[in-house]
């Protein structure tokens, strides 16, 4: 019975927070409802025994994507007029997004009516006996560890490329000479000058 209520509360308040992100006219007010919603969708992974997806979306979702997402909105000069003025111009393409959504709630209805997935019929079965990460870790390593690496590798592509983007030769970019920093004499950097009364300095 616990379990049942905790479900329907969860479940609730994350279809609640998802409506408010997309209807709240305030882009920090949505970032705090997406937050939210997080944060009860991790209770129902922690309902349903995937205890290291609920770490995940509290760790990685909530500590960094959500404030990073709360930090941007907060540092932008955001004009909402502008935005208000724009909601026609896009309004074709989002009744479109709107109709493929609706599509794929009705498939996912339909696929949950058929029945539930026969848990011997999967692709990479485990033990009822098995903790949840023990199981995730067990099947990274051993079943998909090429795709596994492949992943890191794209990943290491990824940040290799960004460095080098952002490390590139660029025409009129004045660099830093430490070493003619220091060498340089205090009669150098410094020349002074006696002007006459109602003159400048001349640089």
């Amino acid at each position: 019975m616990i379990q049942a209520l905790a479900f329907y509360l969860f479940a609730l308040v994350v279809l609640l927070s998802g409506a408010m992100t997309i209807l709240s006219r305030n882009p920090v007010h949505s970032v705090l409802w997406l937050i939210l919603a997080f944060f009860n969708a991790a209770g129902l992974m922690v309902l349903v025994g995937a205890e290291f997806i609920a770490m995940l979306l509290v760790i990685v979702y909530v500590g960094a994507v959500a404030v990073l997402f709360l930090f941007v909105v907060m540092m932008l000069d955001i004009d909402f007029a502008e935005l208000r003025a724009g909601f026609v111009r896009y309004a074709a393409l989002g009744l479109l997004l709107a109709v493929a959504l609706v599509a794929e709630i009705l498939i996912g209805v339909g696929a949950w009516s058929a029945g539930g997935i026969d848990l011997a019929r999967r692709a990479a079965p485990t033990d009822a006996g098995v903790p949840n990460i023990e199981a995730i870790g067990q099947l990274l390593y051993t079943r998909y560890l090429f795709i596994f690496e492949g992943a890191g590798l794209v990943l290491l592509v990824a940040m290799i490329g960004a460095i080098v983007l952002t490390h590139r030769e660029r025409s009129g970019s004045r660099y830093q000479n430490i070493a003619r920093q220091n060498a340089r004499r205090p009669q150098d950097a410094t020349r002074n000058v006696r002007p006459e009364i109602g003159q400048g300095v001349q640089l």
